[in-house]
């Protein structure tokens, strides 16, 4: 394992071994800053010698890939998952502030001189991936002397994806085409049929139908189906079931169509100084085969960052990012006679807090879940259960809970 290394202004150096990062714990010359990855403060000068480091980055809309190498050795590896629970809150949030408004209760009214968007405004779930992007780069440019970062970001024709045989004009006239709304090309597409009873019913009133929830699933035209207005109502009542499953998704293609440029011309404006360059996921595929690596993003950002005779790590780091709070006062979920439970657990409870690092029986595992009596579970990043309940007073405190869990695998 590589322990790495900053001077005492805080600049990066070439990582140490384990037994040289001892020797200089143990004779004062050096500090901890952070357990992991396992990084050192020089507390004397040096010389500051370092070579030259290329960081490989595989940039994605769940996953992101990062690899740092020298010639010689590759320093550092990691993969990092991203939120993507932000839709969904932010949904919810806008459902409640609708409900409020409704009410006869003292609550602003409307506003509606604030719906201008400034120049460059990204959605928020958007906007969160590509700062995380910048984050985690950030990261790896405090503790290595990075020289060049190259990035693959891919581009996606979704219309090509749809459509392979598609060209020319096609591609300005899509399937909505000709159509006022969505709604009319809905029912057009399914024959102006319920796609439940297929007209047993004999109702003549027609209705779109959200397959996934308008939250998560959308407006787009693979989430919707017609159903009829008996099919429909009774769907709601939970008479009936639905067979059909909505199309694919492409999400995540049209987030990888806005941050491409976005994350790229950002790094250029951030580290002017550092040669940043940029590749396509052909040439990662390509060389990935021919060193016979297989597909993870880690591994992806290795063949990115160019250097392939560097010895690669037997490991990476892990990462998960986490929201930083959860300020809803109560759950949506109504008890019995319309009572809303509070939401809003203690910050601390016996002096632990959610997601802390912690060491049990020679496992390291996050705290997932606290009871008031005492008695945690304990997991790992990819959900493996440790102890489902252990006393609190069995623990041991590796490191307060971060927005980014970090799991050496």
């Amino acid at each position: 394992m590589l322990v790495y290394v900053i001077n005492k202004h805080g600049k990066p150096l070439m990582p140490c071994s384990p037994a040289k990062a001892r020797h200089l714990l143990r004779d004062g010359k050096a500090k901890v800053i952070r357990r992991e990855p396992f990084t050192i403060q020089l507390l004397y000068g040096s010389s500051g010698y370092c070579q030259p480091v290329t960081l490989g980055v595989d940039a994605g809309s769940k996953h992101v890939g990062l690899s740092a190498s020298s010639v010689k050795q590759e320093l550092y590896s990691s993969d990092v998952q991203l939120r993507n629970d932000i839709v969904a809150l932010i949904a919810t949030r806008r459902e409640l502030r609708h409900r409020r408004r409704g009410n006869k209760t003292r609550y602003r009214p409307n506003r509606f001189s604030n719906r201008k968007k400034p120049e460059g405004w990204l959605v928020p779930s958007v906007k969160n991936k590509i700062d995380t992007h910048l984050k985690v780069v950030d990261n790896v440019c405090k503790i290595l002397p990075i020289v060049k970062i190259i990035v693959e970001t891919a581009s996606f024709d979704v219309q090509k994806i749809k459509n392979p045989d598609i060209s020319g004009v096609e591609y300005q006239r899509g399937e909505q085409y000709d159509f006022r709304n969505v709604r009319e090309y809905i029912l057009f597409r399914d024959g102006h049929e319920c796609q439940h009873c297929h007209g047993k019913s004999h109702d003549p009133i027609l209705n779109v139908h959200h397959i996934e929830s308008r939250k998560t699933g959308g407006d787009a035209p693979n989430n919707l189906i017609t159903l009829c207005a008996t099919c429909h109502a009774a769907y709601h009542d939970g008479k009936i079931k639905l067979k059909i499953k909505r199309g694919e998704s492409f999400k995540d293609a049209a987030f990888m169509g806005i941050m491409r440029w976005a994350f790229f011309n950002r790094l250029k404006e951030i580290y002017p100084d550092l040669e940043i360059k940029n590749t396509f996921g052909y040439i990662t595929k390509k060389t990935r085969i021919e060193l016979g690596l297989k597909k993870e993003h880690h591994i992806d950002a290795y063949c990115i960052a160019g250097n392939f005779a560097a010895v690669r790590l037997e490991y990476c780091f892990y990462q998960k990012q986490m929201r930083k709070h959860n300020r809803q006062i109560h759950k949506l979920t109504l008890l019995k006679g319309g009572v809303r439970k509070r939401n809003q657990a203690p910050y601390e409870m016996f002096g632990w807090r959610l997601f802390d690092k912690v060491r049990f029986n020679n496992d390291i595992g996050f705290i997932f879940g606290r009871r008031a009596i005492g008695f945690f579970d304990i997991r790992k990043l990819d959900g493996t259960k440790i102890s489902a309940g252990i006393s609190h007073k069995k623990l041991q405190l590796l490191s307060r809970r971060k927005t980014y869990l970090i799991e050496r695998r």
